[in-house]
């Protein structure tokens, strides 16, 4: 049976790239179930899809923003009908547990109705002028035509985060997805073209970064760019899109420190150490990459982290008893076995996992084991740079100072944890760690919509998604209405 072939979404209408060229989407829990193949879009079809969202943007603008609003509400009513569908098919694509691409879903929903309330709260100011007779107020406008560039972890959510508040906002969109999870991102737009929206206002172009994302990064009609995806890649972003003045939201890298006290109720922090690691199989910006123990409680903890890992269950995530599912693709399989070598090459040792897993039902997929080292000092690359992938490094310390220190010693900032009984120590951690996010006795993985989603240092650029997100994709108007009748001279010495 043929494979099912995708189009990108221009103006409306679905259309072949016009280099002729295709990718295909592989199932990484079985290489040979192809989910689809999809357009290798390049510069060419990036034009037209700005140019559509041009067109599209001069009476999208004018739709008044809870109308705008009433479309995202009924995309939340139809993802919630969809859901299973939609988490099934992001499984088969992305390869992540059902469990999880139920709340990647669900996440969408969530964005969709919170973002639909935003419609009626656009708030902007009124304030008194210096000048008699003369009114004063800011309001919010919509930026114009938005890029956005998606990453293949939450191919639903975190698309849902940058187009909905931009929707809703008045602006329109060019989003590629990830070539490794193309399906989720067009079930998403299909979604909200359903629900009612105009034709042009979203176009999806798919492709690769370097032929279809770098020329909508430079394209001189995209006014605003939004990326999530690795730091080094953010960095050439960042750049291309500041040359020509562009505001750039960049959501990047992390390397999230997980402190677990003498204090800390053990069992709680080793079920948060075992979902902050392995959830979504490692593979997220806020993944819980180093366990930093209190040296009084650190071999316990190691012997229960090691014998839970080691018992996990490592599956296709479309099997329900599934715990943990396979790598994205043998890009990051290799990603993860070159940090072991590197870990085990510098003094780390490897208390459980770090290979691939090749025999049985992993033999078609890109699975790798569940892997913790110990022995793991500061300095080790591998206690400092994203692996992306099922491994976590253990570190000790003596005392919270130092553990913060630690925590805080990294080129990332985005989400941190601490397990403690202690409000005092709690709220010290609160206030000294270097990070977006900091949870107390959770793991530091998981978002709420309503709430700023970013991070510090090389992490993020000071944008947030979230309810962070209208503030990017608003521009502000400051407007004043002189009723005097007379000339006023605002800034001008009036003290007569």
């Amino acid at each position: 049976m043929a494979n099912k072939t995708y189009h990108n979404l221009i103006g409306g209408e679905w259309l072949p790239s016009k280099s002729g060229q295709i990718f295909q989407n592989i199932n990484p829990a079985d290489n040979s179930d192809i989910v689809g193949e999809f357009p290798a879009s390049n510069a060419d079809d990036v034009a037209l899809a700005v140019a559509a969202a041009k067109k599209a943007f001069a009476t999208w603008r004018l739709v008044p923003a809870p109308k705008r609003a009433e479309i995202l509400y009924r995309t939340g009513e139809l993802l919630a009908q969809r859901k299973e569908e939609y988490a099934r098919e992001m499984t088969r694509e992305m390869g992540k547990v059902l469990a999880e691409t139920r709340g990647d879903v669900q996440e969408a929903i969530d964005t969709a109705f919170y973002m639909a309330g935003e419609g009626r709260r656009l708030y902007g100011q009124t304030t008194p002028s210096e000048l008699a007779n003369k009114f004063a107020m800011s309001v919010r406008m919509p930026v114009g035509v938005c890029a956005m560039i998606a990453p293949w972890n939450f191919p639903m959510a975190i698309p849902s985060w940058k187009l909905f508040p931009a929707l809703v906002s008045g602006n329109t969109c060019i989003i590629k997805p990830a070539e490794d999870t193309p399906l989720s991102t067009y079930n998403l737009v299909q979604t909200l073209i359903d629900a009612g929206l105009p034709p042009g206002v979203v176009n999806i172009v798919s492709g690769y970064g370097p032929e279809a994302g770098a020329p909508l990064v430079e394209h001189p009609d995209v006014r605003a760019v939004s990326f999530t995806g690795s730091s080094a890649v953010g960095s050439i972003v960042g750049q291309r899109a500041s040359a020509n003045f562009k505001p750039v939201s960049l959501e990047m890298g992390g390397k999230n420190a997980m402190i677990v006290m003498d204090d800390a109720n053990l069992d709680l922090a080793l079920e948060g150490a075992l979902w902050g690691a392995f959830g979504t199989t490692g593979q997220r910006c806020t993944a819980t990459s180093r366990i930093l123990l209190h040296k009084s409680i650190a071999a316990e903890f190691a012997e229960k982290l090691v014998a839970r890992a080691q018992a996990l269950n490592i599956g296709n995530g479309l099997d329900e008893a599934a715990e943990v599912g396979p790598q994205v693709n043998e890009q990051q399989i290799e990603t993860s076995t070159r940090y072991c070598e590197i870990a085990q090459a510098e003094g780390a040792r490897l208390l459980t996992g770090g290979k691939r897993l090749t025999e049985g039902a992993h033999a078609k997929g890109t699975f790798f084991a569940p892997t913790v080292f110990g022995a793991v000092t500061p300095g080790m690359r591998i206690a400092r740079e994203e692996v992306f992938g099922p491994v976590v490094s253990l570190i000790e310390f003596n005392t919270i100072e130092e553990a913060i220190e630690i925590a805080n010693s990294i080129d990332y900032g985005l989400s941190t944890a601490l397990y403690s009984k202690d409000v005092n120590r709690a709220f010290a951690a609160i206030r000294d760690l270097e990070a977006g996010i900091t949870y107390i006795n959770a793991p530091t993985i998981g978002a709420e919509v309503h709430l700023p989603f970013g991070g510090v240092k090389q992490t993020g650029n000071g944008h947030r998604e979230g309810n962070g997100a209208i503030d990017f994709y608003t521009t502000w108007k400051s407007v004043y209405v002189d009723y005097s009748d007379t000339l006023q001279r605002a800034q001008i010495d009036n003290a007569e």
